[in-house]
């Protein structure tokens, strides 16, 4: 229940409709708390101020009406103009890609500010009076000097919301075309790869095995889709209530359906103490994978852009010489990092084993797969020699030096089934010194 609370929070909080709301709702409020201060007399002190001229109810209800109707009209078009560049960006770059942009803060906010901004001048308009309009109560009456009620404040503070959205939708069409430009994008979901195995994988490498629990009765899943969320704290704690161990058959971001194993329960007395339905909690589905804890999504986004970028008709190898650095940049960090996780409480012996990937997985998750689109292209082959190069630089490690050399041997010995004459002569070149560089 926790993990499936904590996934509908994530959704909500990174949905486009979220912020907008919240946005709408705090107008509302502002505009009431302003009103008050108008009608309390808490303004007065706006008219000793020389430069502030008050206005009359005809020009604030005009003011008024101009800003809802000019921000109603801004956020309209903020909301196309996001929806296009999603299109593009999401038609060229990948499907996968529209979550990046549709959780993108930028775009929220902006749009979020407008409807705030329209919202408050409407809540505040119904309150302007003619002179010719009897006040509504004593209060009204009292709260200005003026024929009919202009409520000075809020008419201020509608004025500095109109400024401040002037200034977001500066910011906004400045931040539209820059998100959507492929360097960006690739340096978004480098870095968030970056971040992420850092946070996952804090531990410089020493050798570490994952551990072992025996397969013990199956748990399998009673609903269909991606494995979005795990709450690995609470697996470990039901193995502990339960006095048993439990292995994970599944990882953040598989797919399931009902009778696949997602893990297996080793009770240390006897089996039949399964807690079945308490583990299927803690494992959150959905229709799509996403980036919260699924590293490997990342991974696959940037080889997706590479391949993308390396097909004949796109053609476009500065692309993907672009993701291979990124690439071997995660490749490099995940290199220097001990890959096995644990989630013992007070140095216990773990009751929970992680369904891990080792280093030759990762390298194949990248390199591997994107390894058909390098070798035929001779751009992309030679950078991406330089890349797992760097990557293994201070590397001592002999083990996964020696994937990293496999990795080589591959992308060469595929190249030569795709490129020839001086192309393919380069390429040997590099290989060449990639070997010696390696063998260091």
């Amino acid at each position: 229940m926790i993990a499936r609370l904590r996934k509908i929070w994530r959704d909500i909080n990174a949905s486009y409709w979220f912020l907008p709301a919240l946005f709408a709702l705090g107008a509302v409020g502002l505009a009431l708390i302003t009103l008050w201060l108008d009608r309390s007399g808490w303004s007065d002190f706006l008219s000793d101020v020389s430069w502030l001229q008050p206005a009359r109810p005809d020009g604030a209800s005009n003011i008024l009406t101009v800003i809802a109707g000019s921000m109603i009209g801004v956020a309209s078009t903020v909301f196309s103009i996001t929806i296009a560049a999603v299109a593009y960006a999401s038609g060229n770059y990948g499907p996968r890609l529209l979550t990046n942009f549709m959780e993108d803060r930028g775009n929220q906010y902006s749009l979020a500010t407008f409807i705030g901004t329209f919202v408050f001048a409407i809540t505040v308009l119904r309150t302007v009076r003619a002179e010719d309009e009897a006040p509504s109560n004593i209060e009204d009456a009292a709260a200005t000097a003026l024929p009919g009620f202009v409520p000075q404040l809020s008419l201020l503070v509608a004025f500095g919301l109109m400024a401040l959205s002037v200034a977001v939708l500066v910011y906004f069409l400045n931040h539209i075309p820059a998100s959507i430009r492929i360097n960006t994008v690739l340096k978004d979901i480098g870095a968030r790869l970056l971040a992420d195995i850092a946070e996952r994988y804090p531990e410089p490498n020493g050798g570490e095995q994952p551990g072992t629990v025996p397969d013990g009765e199956p748990v399998t899943a009673h609903d269909t889709g991606y494995v979005q969320a795990i709450s690995f704290g609470r697996l470990e704690r039901i193995a502990r209530e339960f006095d048993g161990k439990l292995k994970l058959a599944v990882r953040t971001g598989d797919f399931v359906h009902p009778n696949v194993t997602i893990a297996y329960w080793a009770g240390m007395d006897r089996v039949a103490d399964c807690p079945s339905d308490e583990v299927r909690e803690c494992f959150t589905l959905g229709s799509m994978r996403t980036p919260s804890q699924d590293m490997q999504f990342l991974i696959d986004e940037l080889v997706e852009i590479g391949l993308r970028a390396l097909s004949p008709g796109i053609n476009d190898p500065f692309t993907a010489v672009t993701a291979v650095h990124w690439l071997g940049a995660a490749t490099a960090e995940l290199a220097h990092r001990n890959l096995t996780r644990s989630f013992a409480s007070n140095g216990d012996e773990p009751r929970v084993v992680l369904l891990e990937d080792d280093f030759e997985h990762f390298v194949g998750r990248g390199f591997g797969a994107m390894r058909g689109g390098l070798a035929s292209n001779r751009i992309a082959a030679l950078v991406a020699f330089d890349a797992i190069v760097d990557a293994a630089s201070m590397l001592d490690d002999e083990a996964r030096r020696a994937i990293l050399i496999r990795e080589g041997d591959l992308l060469v010995t595929q190249a030569r089934e795709h490129l020839v004459g001086p192309e393919l002569h380069l390429v040997e070149a590099r290989y060449q010194r990639f070997l010696q560089k390696m063998e260091r």
